[in-house]
């Protein structure tokens, strides 16, 4: 007996022996894989605030203020009052990600004033020709005429890859398209963004960040088209034409799931738009605006790290229902600051970032600024009237946004003289930006195919969640 207590301590022992020594194992193994979680930088800009160039959460909680959302994944993210510019909270601002589908409202944003909504043109094969492998599509045909307004549909409601290079070489081309875009980011100090592809297809360098979208959202929804088409839930778009027949049409939906909804994602209260995203390298992106008991936030969530289906949506709507729930009772981390063209006289705080790398600069449309810099600092912004009869009211329904922005004058921009490709074009003696440089075959650029007639969206084609 003696002998084989013996034996068992030693076994026992030796089984304990090995758990310490395994346990360091499995905690270095642990801390391996948290090394290898992309990092903020340790230098941001601290455009804005200082507050707001440094890495982590920051918030001033004050009185009777709700504690922040538990568990929000996102690399990046912030919250903000559209109106007077506050920013509420924020996390990473300033982290230069790629930006995936939320470029498209820089691109919008840019070449809306140059194009009239009833201009009509016909695609031709070379324009369809540079449309990344697996992107986003609405499903537009060479040989097939659009008009102007159909194509912003399809960049805004189906994300088209296809539509953004069709309205890019009506402005000019590619090249004077990213030039005018870089261009018009500096204008609103937007001063993390880079910009290579119009569609925010994977590209290298290209890049911005959760302050900068939201400042490119904040500038967007002054202008009245710009608002309808970020609002809309479904709409008809052209089919094929077929001979001695009747052009067919189908219905596309709003890939924004805080609109139209879907399976584990109610409608959001409020909700007016703006624009969703993915792409391989950017993952999961979204810029929203909402309305609640008189007030406009401003959220902007990038990657979220969490498995759940449309993590994205759910944790933009946790931060806009805390920040409706928190306004008043926190201390602003920092503002929204206004375009370079508008001297408000008001202090920002903090340094102000150079220009990211690889900027070019290059032709804007004539009339993209020609109001703003003359309305000098009322603070009388332009009326935010989302016009009732373009919305599709779904659910819980596209609530109505009627307030007027402090920043003056970016929603009076007058139309261009002429209709036609030319009107208020970019230069032609411009210098070009960097053209879009050959795109991964790995990415997904916002994958999502083509719509077609009768068919329900395929937005989650290739990956389970959250595509634009």
């Amino acid at each position: 007996m003696p002998v084989l207590k013996k034996i068992a301590l030693t076994i026992t022992s030796a089984a304990l022996l090995s758990g310490f020594i395994l346990s360091p194992a499995v905690a270095a193994d642990k801390d391996k894989s948290d090394d290898k979680q992309p990092k903020p930088p340790s230098t941001m800009s601290s455009l804005g605030g200082e507050q707001l160039g440094k890495a982590g959460t920051q918030v001033n909680l004050g009185a009777g203020a709700p504690v922040l959302p538990k568990k929000l994944s996102g690399r990046s993210w912030i919250v903000a009052d559209a109106e007077s510019g506050d920013v509420l909270a924020a996390h990473n601002a300033h982290w230069r990600l790629p930006p995936a589908s939320t470029l498209k409202m820089l691109f919008a944003d840019t070449v809306l004033p140059a194009l009239q909504p009833t201009q009509t043109h016909t695609v031709s094969e070379s324009e369809l020709a540079g449309v990344g492998e697996g992107s986003s599509l609405v499903g537009i045909k060479e040989d097939h005429t659009y008009t102007v307004h159909d194509l912003w549909l399809g960049v805004f409601l189906r994300s088209g890859n296809d539509a953004v290079h069709v309205l890019s070489e009506m402005y000019g081309g590619l090249p004077q398209t990213v030039a005018a875009m870089q261009k018009h980011a500096e204008e609103l100090q937007a001063l993390d963004t880079v910009v290579v592809s119009p569609d925010g297809y994977d590209a290298p360098r290209q890049v911005s960040s959760a302050y900068d979208l939201t400042l490119i959202a904040r500038s967007g929804m002054q202008k009245k088209d710009f608002r309808e088409y970020a609002a809309t839930a479904s709409a008809d778009f052209p089919g094929e034409k077929k001979k001695g027949k009747k052009r067919e049409s189908f219905e596309i939906q709003n890939t924004n799931r805080l609109i139209t909804g879907d399976i584990g994602v109610d409608p959001y209260q409020g909700i007016a738009g703006v624009k969703n995203g993915y792409t391989t390298h950017a993952g999961n992106t979204f810029t929203g605006v909402a309305e609640r008991n008189g007030k406009v936030l401003l959220v902007t969530v990038m990657n979220p790290s969490a498995e759940e289906s449309h993590a994205v949506y759910k944790e933009a709507a946790h931060l806009l229902d805390w920040g409706f729930s928190a306004s008043g009772k926190v201390t602003p981390v920092g503002q929204l600051v206004p375009p370079k063209s508008l001297d408000t006289g008001i202090s920002t705080g903090g340094k102000g970032a150079a220009p990211a790398a690889d900027q070019g600069t290059g032709g804007q449309a004539k009339a993209a600024h020609a109001s703003a810099a003359s309305k000098g600092s009322s603070g009388v912004g332009v009326a935010l009237a989302i016009i009732g009869g373009l919305l599709v009211v779904v659910a819980a329904g596209v609530f109505l946004v009627n307030r007027r922005w402090p920043v003056p004058g970016l929603g009076s921009r007058p139309a261009p003289e002429a209709d036609g490709p030319e009107a208020d074009a970019p230069e032609a003696d411009a210098p070009e930006a960097d053209a879009p440089e050959a795109k991964d075959s790995g990415a997904t650029a916002d994958a999502v195919p083509a719509a077609e007639p009768a068919a329900p969206a395929a937005e989650d084609a290739g990956k389970p969640a959250d595509k634009s």
